[in-house]
């Protein structure tokens, strides 16, 4: 199906690390490969098929949906991971999350629901609205 340097570019896309520095601000969707970290504010979803790292001065109004997060500061939205959301104790979550493992550090917050271990099938991206990740339960 791929050939070797499909290959190659794919673990390389995957490799890839982005930063949003504190003080910037994005309106608009957000969608990765690779790892994100975030220090500053972003209005609209934020999708990728790796790590996503918000960090305390960091604020999301939207979808946060990622294989594995670990998050420091405020999102207002609903929280979908794949595999394991770390919530650290300057974190305000505000929406529910859906994950198969959650850890949930002294001082942290959430107010919303929370669904474990739902068997997630995969995160698509670049479908308009589509990349939310299909589940079974």
């Amino acid at each position: 199906m791929f050939n070797n340097d499909s290959k190659k570019e794919l673990e390389q896309i995957s490799n890839a690390s982005n930063h949003l520095g504190k003080g910037t601000v994005i309106i608009g969707n957000i969608e990765s490969h690779g790892n994100i970290r975030i220090e500053g504010a972003i209005t609209g979803d934020l999708i990728t098929k790796s790590k996503v790292v918000l960090g305390d001065s960091a604020k999301v109004v939207g979808n946060v949906l990622a294989q594995n997060a670990e998050i420091s500061g405020e999102i207002k939205g609903v929280i979908e991971v794949s595999e394991v959301l770390i919530l650290k104790p300057t974190a305000i979550i505000s929406g529910d999350i859906v994950t198969n493992k959650l850890v949930v550090e002294n001082g942290a917050q959430f107010d919303g629901t929370c669904k474990m271990g739902a068997i997630v099938k995969e995160i698509r991206l670049g479908e308009k609205g589509e990349g939310r990740k299909e589940r079974t339960a």
